[in-house]
């Protein structure tokens, strides 16, 4: 699926960081300031991380889904960004505030666009997920 030398990279980021967990894999990836412009529902929303912070976000959205993945569907780039959409599972299998485990399997769908550096560096994302949908499983999940 990936075409370009961007695609690429960020394709092996999915699958190294976000479907690992791999935090060591980070410093690889990252530019020294990683911007998150726009991810309603996302803590970090709004936030500019160093690589430290960015690692910090990694275990701590691990943590409640440690098996999670994301399945990329497509892949698209333009200027300085590569687009994504993709569809995630996992198995909730640690503690969210207010939603004790459950082991159920969660599933999720979303967008982003990652921007990169002249070093081919990640600068930040822009994504949209389907944040209610999860709140809908985690729910019917504590009732069951």
């Amino acid at each position: 699926m990936p075409e370009s030398h961007r695609q690429r990279l960020l394709a092996a980021f999915m699958e190294e960081v976000w479907n690992r967990g791999d935090v060591s894999a980070v410093r690889g990836y990252l530019a020294p300031r990683y911007t998150i412009r726009h991810d309603p529902g996302d803590p970090w929303d709004g936030q500019t991380l160093d690589v430290d912070g960015y690692c910090e976000r990694l275990t701590a959205s691990r943590a409640p889904f440690p098996d999670q993945t994301f399945d990329i569907r497509h892949m698209s780039e333009a200027g300085d960004g590569v687009v994504i959409t993709w569809l995630w599972r996992a198995t909730h299998a640690g503690d969210l505030p207010g939603f004790p485990a459950s082991g159920r399997e969660i599933r999720m769908s979303g967008a982003t666009v990652y921007g990169f550096d002249a070093d081919d560096r990640l600068t930040g994302h822009w994504q949209v997920t389907d944040r209610l949908g999860v709140f809908q499983q985690l729910s019917a999940a504590r009732t069951s």
